[in-house]
This record gives C-alpha cells, structure tokens and sequence, in this order.
C-alpha cells in the first residue's frame, strides 16, 4: 500500500500533540528516504528492514518515527543528538544507507513563496507542503555501520555493576582493574545525572 501523506501527516500530528512545520518536514524526509530505499511498507512487511538514526531531537523526529515505524524500544531507532534536522536511513538486508537533511536556504524560499504570511512557522508549513524534494533536502549516500550489539533482536547477558549493582545490559559495560561497571560508575562526570 503506497504511503499517503496527508494520513502521515495526521498521524504524526496525533503522535506529536500539534502540527507544525517539523511535523512536515519529517514526514517528507522520511517518505524520501523510504523512497531512496525503495521500502514501501515499513509499518508493515518492511517493518523490520530498517533503522533510522536521528540528528535532532525535535518535532520531525516524532514524525520520522511515524512514518518508518521504526521505535527506540525496538531498537530501530537511534538518536544522534547532533542538532540537526537530519536523518539517515538504513535498509538492513542490502546494508544501503542515505542520509537527508533539510536545506538552511528552505527557510528563505518559503518566505518568498509566501511573503503575506508574517508567521514564519505558517509560511513553512505552507511552502513545506508544496516545495520540491531538491529544495527541501540534501541526499548523500552513505555508509553506516551497525554494530551487532546495537541491532534490533540482539540479546546479550545482563551483567551487575561492581559498584552500584545497577543491571547492565546489551554490552554496555566497562571492564576495568577486574571490575565490571556501568558507564555511570567507570566515568561520574559523563552522568547526566549527579546523585544528591
């Protein structure tokens, strides 16, 4: 069944909790990618073809987790904080990976496309809607290695903590002076928690 936009777009606004140019954006970014993949079904047959790592977290992300169904509780998908509106999408079987990210100059041609529109998230939500994908994104094919550890399905043993006895799982540990630690524990100062 061939992805509908306007029935994504609805989607992701009910995922998302309101509609906005982010929303249109990551729901066109993701169609594109799917597209460049050749992935007609993700929530579906596909669903468990791909991985999608994320460049912000933002609007778009809901969006981009809509349309490619792909979950952080499922493994599928990954943010990369990074802070841009990007993503990279990865079909599992052929390895074929392709990176999008909006184009800085979509904002300046949404405002030509629609000078009479003084708020700037309604003019982007407008010419979002209509602009081309070449206005809107750049395409780069790309190679992103996944580990086996960070796949979908991967199982590992879940391993205490020497120090905090927390559980640790998926090969997240640190051995160190015979001791096995968490990531907390083996560097305190990289927690984004400080205990009181």
């Amino acid at each position: 069944m061939p992805l509908d936009f306007d029935q994504l777009l609805h989607e992701a606004e009910i995922a998302h909790g309101h509609l906005c140019a982010g929303q249109i954006l990551g729901v066109r970014m993701a169609m594109l990618g799917l597209a460049r993949l050749g992935i007609t079904d993700p929530r579906g047959a596909d669903r468990k073809r791909l991985v999608t790592f994320i460049e912000i977290d933002r609007c778009a992300t809901d969006a981009i987790a809509v349309v490619t169904g792909c979950r952080l509780g499922k493994r599928a998908l990954k943010i990369r904080d990074w802070g841009k509106m990007a993503a990279t999408f990865v079909d599992l079987p052929s390895q074929k990976a392709i990176r999008l990210a909006a184009r800085e100059s979509s904002k300046q041609r949404a405002r030509e496309l629609y000078p009479e529109i003084e708020n700037k998230n309604q003019q982007q939500m407008h010419a979002y809607r209509e602009m081309s994908d070449a206005d809107l994104f750049t395409e780069q094919w790309v190679e992103a290695p996944i580990e086996p550890r960070e796949m979908p399905g991967y199982k590992s043993p879940r391993i205490a903590c020497a120090v905090c006895g927390e559980g640790i799982n998926y090969d997240r540990e640190v051995h160190r002076d015979g001791q096995i630690l968490c990531l907390g524990c083996a560097d305190p100062a990289s927690r984004y928690y400080q205990p009181l």
